[in-house]
């Protein structure tokens, strides 16, 4: 190759050269120099097929691991999909089943409320309370009072009558008791009257006075009906506030 390149370069010297003589000669130059670089790299350990392969194996590489993290992107995605739908399900079932137990607990105390009225535990018949319960109501020093009178087993007729209630305390220090006419605005209607056959429930508001500490309520049921007995019990002032 040496020798050609020197033929050409004698030849161009003495003017015997042609164009296509010098397009093949610089043609030669080039592949002359590649060769040249080649040799070169692989004198220095440097393979042109082994460099290709490797290329080839790394793309690879990389395509798999690209695929992989897509793959795990897509496992993310569906597992915090199902992990809301799971938190919104069970917070659903938590819901529903706390409002069957809601449910359920109404219907127990509806039984045991009619049951009372039916054939109460203790087999007695007449008037009874079934049900005493205190609470806070809006205003400072006002507390609602909710009272359910029964008649016990017998139904043949009509109880009617009156109710007193008494307020037991202590006021600075001193025991002190209020009737429910004392705890009313002047304005408000003081009589108390039932007459039910089976069942009467009242709801009442009383303002207490400052420096009053109420400790028990009692009840009393006054009957009018010839053969039903009056009544009178006594309960712990007891908001149940929590």
């Amino acid at each position: 190759m040496f020798a050609l390149l020197a033929i050409g370069s004698s030849s161009y010297k003495n003017g015997h050269s042609s164009p296509l003589m010098r397009l093949a000669l610089v043609a030669l130059g080039l592949a002359a120099a590649y060769l040249l670089f080649e040799f070169g790299r692989i004198q220095a350990g440097y393979n042109v097929l082994e460099a290709a392969a490797e290329r080839r194996d790394l793309n690879q590489e990389i395509d798999a691991r690209e695929g992989d993290i897509a793959r795990l992107e897509e496992e993310i995605v569906m597992l915090e999909t199902e992990a809301e739908i799971e938190r919104a399900a069970y917070k659903d079932v938590e819901a529903s089943l706390g409002d069957l137990e809601v449910k359920i607990q109404e219907q127990r105390d509806a039984i045991a409320f009619y049951r009372g009225i039916v054939s109460p535990s203790d087999g007695n018949s007449g008037l009874r309370v079934q049900d005493l319960k205190l609470s806070r109501a809006d205003r400072e020093r006002a507390f609602n009072i909710r009272l359910v009178l029964v008649q016990a087993m017998k139904h043949d007729r009509k109880v009617s009558g009156s109710v007193a209630l008494t307020i037991e305390g202590s006021e600075n220090g001193a025991p002190k008791s209020y009737s429910y006419a004392e705890l009313l605005p002047d304005d408000a209607d003081k009589a108390w009257a039932f007459s039910f056959r089976y069942f009467q429930d009242f709801d009442r508001e009383v303002i207490l006075p400052d420096g009053f500490t109420p400790e028990s309520v009692t009840v009393a049921v006054n009957s009018r009906t010839r053969s039903i007995a009056s009544i009178e019990q006594s309960f712990r002032w007891d908001l149940n506030l929590g």
